[in-house]
């Protein structure tokens, strides 16, 4: 065999080639390494300001004027007291005069009211005023005023509407027919809607928050529609229930009916902020409907006048702007085949840093909660919103009844577990049991709006005064 000498020298060189790889990549390993200079991340884009609008957006609600429970222009008539006698024992102090040409018109606990008996031994007591000699009943401008059904019958039947029982049912359980309790529930909802507006207002208050659930109307029509509509998608519903909360209190401050679009929005913004004090404005919170935007813009917004970027031309136009105090957050919902998979927050106005630092007052963090939790309960007190009833409403007017009774039973009536206070000092017990260690409240009484638990009896009988009293409420 003849070896062939190239052959010897290309192998060599190929070792050598090798042994020469080796030694740098051992001698890259053993280089000291030099920290990299990390890469600045992308920092989240900033959202643009917000440029304003050229035209303050309408709110048919404002354009209405003001609505009931403005003050009167007249200063109070002046205090009466009675120098004779012993001082009188039945409180008249809630009631206020009804004759329209009497100078003690609409205020009460002015000393002008006398209690005179009960007229041909009735169940009502008859009032006098010493001023114009006008003698009325005790129910006057109440339900009860001309009514020959039982009061107490009148009560329960009221009683079971707010808790949530229905209509026809109300009927068969009391024996009555159900044209009077549909007549009868028209009139309360008429009293109590003055009710409401005559408690709620001048509220200080830190945040706000809103929301809506949909109602489901059993036809448009009588007679038409019929199972067609109730069969509709529930997301094409036509009627909604606005809903506007303070979380702090559970206090109920508007509840409005009507569809999901922007004059409903600015409707219950509307109602919102007439029951707030004057310059108070609270944090918004809200979910990811669009049109609470611009309904927040309307009633908090001033116009602005922007600087001139330059010399010549004509200058810019006003622009309606937000306030510096309006804080408005929002949690958008993200659904994935009608399942929740998460949630975004969104600051609209304001900064980030101030809304978590209203928050942080209680432990809190930006979520709409606390109402979708009054949501469930509405659901379950308002019959004509439940999920899957027979209780259906087949007008808009019928559930707005229903849910406006609900507005004064929910803040005045019904207690609330979450709200209550320990006692400082338990009541004496007469046996051996427990004293009481708390004391429950209603969101009328958290919000300070009151001082005692109202029953149904009391905020029916209670004759609403033409405005807001000076001297307490």
């Amino acid at each position: 065999m003849v070896c062939n000498p190239l052959v010897h020298e290309f192998l060599l060189l190929a070792l050598l080639w090798q042994l020469v790889f080796w030694h740098w990549v051992w001698k890259r390993g053993q280089a000291p390494k030099h920290p990299s200079t990390p890469q600045p991340k992308s920092l989240p884009k900033t959202p643009k300001p917000f440029a304003g609008l050229t035209q303050k957006p309408p709110c048919q609600a404002c354009e209405q004027g003001p609505a009931h429970g403005t003050q009167s222009s007249l200063s109070p008539a002046p205090i009466l007291a009675s120098k004779r006698g012993r001082p009188r024992a039945i409180a008249t102090h809630s009631h206020y005069c009804p004759e329209k040409t009497c100078s003690y018109y609409g205020w009460v606990a002015r000393g002008n009211i006398r209690a005179n008996g009960h007229p041909g031994s009735g169940p009502w007591r008859q009032l006098h005023c010493v001023v114009c000699q006008t003698y009325f009943l005790e129910t006057q401008g109440t339900v009860f005023h001309g009514k020959r059904v039982p009061a107490e019958l009148l009560v329960r039947v009221v009683a079971a509407l707010a808790e949530g029982v229905g209509l026809r049912a109300v009927a068969r359980v009391f024996e009555v027919d159900p044209n009077p309790v549909l007549q009868w529930l028209g009139e309360v909802a008429d009293q109590l809607q003055a009710f409401s507006q005559y408690w709620l207002h001048d509220l200080h208050l830190s945040q706000v928050q809103l929301d809506e659930l949909f109602a489901v109307l059993s036809t448009a029509k009588a007679g038409e529609g019929g199972k067609a509509e109730v069969l509709e998608p529930l997301a094409r519903s036509p009627h909604w229930v606005w809903v506007a909360l303070d979380p702090v209190s559970k206090l109920l401050l508007a509840l409005d009916i009507g569809a999901r679009s922007l004059a409903m929005a600015q409707c219950l913004v509307h109602h919102t902020v007439q029951v707030l004090a004057p310059g108070c404005i609270p944090l918004f919170l809200t979910d990811g409907f669009k049109e609470y935007a611009t309904a927040l813009l309307t009633h908090c917004g001033r116009w602005v006048q922007p600087p001139r970027h330059t010399l010549t031309g004509p200058g810019p136009k006003p622009r309606w702007m937000p306030l510096p105090e309006l804080l408005y957050a929002q949690v958008v919902k993200q659904y994935r085949r009608r399942c929740l998979v998460g949630t975004r927050h969104r600051v609209v106005f304001g900064t980030l840093a101030r809304v978590l630092h209203v928050l942080a007052a209680r432990g809190w963090h930006i979520n709409t909660a606390v109402v979708e939790r009054v949501n469930l309960t509405i659901r379950h007190h308002v019959a004509a919103v439940g999920r899957r009833v027979l209780t259906l409403c087949k007008s808009g007017a019928g559930l707005r009844h229903q849910t406006t009774l609900y507005h004064t039973y929910y803040n005045f009536c019904l207690l609330h577990a979450s709200l209550r206070v320990p006692l400082v000092l338990p009541p004496p017990t007469n046996g051996s049991g427990s004293g009481k260690k708390w004391q429950l409240r209603t969101p009328a009484m958290a919000a300070r709006l009151t001082d005692h638990v109202w029953s149904v009896r009391q905020v029916l009988l209670y004759r609403v005064p033409p405005w807001p009293q000076p001297h307490g409420r």
